[in-house]
């Protein structure tokens, strides 16, 4: 098996910025055909306008993935493109804070519609075209969809209550979309992470610099991870070496997830 995505197209939503735009520059540079989505034409004309125009293994899209009609352009476009898809990575997320007792606070519809249902939406249009284009190979694998999480959706906070729920819908829909897809053989997994060093979260912590601290000191392996190791572990589960792998979130946070909030040795 190989870690190998060199020749096989990918969709990467959320690729303005951030972790998306790592992931989807990682598997370019790794071989890929990439279609850099997003909503933020201008984002993604600053990041990689100018490679489409040399090299051949790049595009972008702009438009509303919540949008079903911007869907169906998307993957039109993708086809028209590189005439397939094979990886879909649904990294287009938003992290907006909760009034947990305030019953006209609208952050739980705007996290579901933006972090899940444009997802799902999505993945259903791209899982179709995967079955059809492999509906003649003997490839034990003809697709795969890596979704992006975060470990918010196990442990959470008060002002996080919207995110969370929509990373923890995001973890079942992974799970059931890798049931209702293996007899397909197209393989659904997600990569839930921590705090990853992104441009949002510098601007971020050289305003609270005692953040990073608090960040450190709750992370055993002692440091906060580059966007690259994300992407990585992106390509492991797009890649054949992940063939027999599926329904699995994957944890990329240098161990904060396994702490015991209380620091005791009692129980």
């Amino acid at each position: 098996m190989s870690f190998s995505v060199a020749g096989k197209t990918a969709i990467v939503t959320g690729a303005a910025n951030g972790v998306g735009l790592a992931i989807a520059r990682h598997l370019a540079d790794a071989g890929a055909n990439v279609m850099f989505a997003d909503m933020d034409e201008t984002g993604l004309r600053d990041e990689v306008g100018d490679l489409t125009e040399e090299t051949s293994n790049i595009r972008y899209f702009a438009g509303d993935l919540r949008e079903k009609l911007t869907l169906a352009n998307l993957l039109s476009a993708t086809l028209d493109a590189f005439d397939q898809v094979n990886i879909l990575v649904n990294a287009a997320r938003q992290v907006t804070t909760t009034s947990p007792l305030d019953p006209d606070d609208e952050s739980m519809s705007v996290m579901l519609a933006q972090n899940l249902l444009s997802s799902l939406k999505l993945s259903q249009l791209v899982a179709r075209r995967m079955i059809k284009q492999g509906k003649d190979s003997e490839k034990s694998c003809i697709g795969t969809i890596v979704n992006l999480s975060s470990i918010a959706a196990q442990r959470t906070q008060a002002e996080l209550m919207a995110f969370s729920v929509s990373c923890a819908a995001m973890d079942q829909m992974t799970r059931s979309l890798a049931v209702s897809l293996a007899s397909e053989r197209v393989r659904v997994n997600a990569v839930a992470f921590g705090s990853v060093m992104s441009a949002s979260l510098k601007g971020h912590l050289k305003q609270h610099p005692n953040q990073r601290e608090a960040i450190l000191a709750a992370t055993p392996q002692g440091r906060i991870a580059g966007p690259t190791e994300v992407a990585e572990a992106v390509q492991f589960l797009a890649s054949d070496s992940s063939a027999f792998v599926t329904g699995e979130i994957l944890t990329v946070d240098g161990g904060r997830s396994l702490i015991d909030a209380v620091s005791t040795s009692l129980h």
